[in-house]
């Protein structure tokens, strides 16, 4: 089945919140705390990236995965907010895929189509960041062609803290030629 990358618009809001809940309550699952995955709320999700659209004001690139008409997959891009970034680095905010979606491809091509855009938006490096414990999310990484560039860090989800790593993937020859970050 044909899937299709597009941009974002408000009316996808309700489908990409489904798919980022129904994403983190399968792949977090043991990872966070099982209250605060059953706790998500799609309508309240569905608000913020409501807002999220307006603030972003084109600023950050939102694209959605379409199958047979059906949001199946998300992401979305902008300006890197870590403080040692370099100025001109992008992050990987967000990539989620319904789980029933997983290994079929969607999430592969979201990618792809994500970097593409980023490099062709001159941003010499793309970061991101993933849970240390998700080995699954960083094999899918890897073989994107990030790497683990040594900086680390924890937020706290019920009490209970997740870690963090962070992966960076050159997009320009100058960027590849950088030292690393952490």
């Amino acid at each position: 089945m044909t899937l299709l990358v597009r941009e974002m618009t408000a009316a996808d809001c309700e489908a990409v919140a489904r798919v980022r809940i129904r994403s983190w309550q399968h792949t977090y699952a043991g990872l966070m705390p099982r209250s605060y995955l059953d706790a998500m709320s799609v309508e309240e999700d569905a608000a913020r990236r409501r807002e999220h659209l307006v603030k972003g004001g084109g600023q950050v690139i939102h694209l959605v995965a379409e199958r047979a008409g059906r949001v199946v997959g998300w992401g979305c891009y902008g300006t890197s907010r870590d403080q040692d970034a370099p100025e001109e680095a992008a992050e990987l905010y967000a990539l989620y895929v319904l789980p029933e979606h997983l290994a079929t491809g969607v999430g592969r091509t979201l990618m792809d189509t994500l970097t593409k855009r980023a490099a062709a938006e001159r941003y010499p490096l793309l970061l991101l960041w993933v849970l240390a414990a998700n080995t699954r999310a960083r094999r899918f990484y890897a073989k994107a062609g990030f790497v683990a560039d040594g900086a680390e860090e924890s937020f706290t989800v019920d009490g209970v803290a997740v870690p963090e790593v962070r992966y960076a993937r050159a997009l320009s020859a100058s960027a590849a030629a950088a030292p690393s970050l952490g």
